[in-house]
């Protein structure tokens, strides 16, 4: 799966993008969020505050606890405000 970040979660993580194999037990986003948080302390900062990051599974927004079943890209970038 490509994991892409975006904005300051990319700053956060150091790395716009990454290939990853994600383990059997992450099923959903939110435990997608909570195995990159525990892979190092750039991810435990871009990550952790719960609720803020969002996602985008094949470029379509998602909740936490969508399901990662069949996609092939996973992106995370903070809330966005206009003006």
């Amino acid at each position: 799966m490509t994991v892409r970040y975006f904005a300051w979660v990319r700053e956060k993580v150091g790395r716009a993008d990454e290939r990853i194999e994600v383990p059997a037990s992450v099923a959903t986003v939110g435990d997608l969020v909570a195995w990159l948080t525990s892979r190092g302390p750039e991810y435990a900062a871009a990550f952790g505050t719960a609720g803020v990051v969002r996602a985008a599974l094949d470029q379509t927004h998602v909740k936490p606890a969508q399901s990662l079943a069949g996609a092939k890209e996973v992106a995370f970038f903070p809330p966005v405000t206009g003006g």
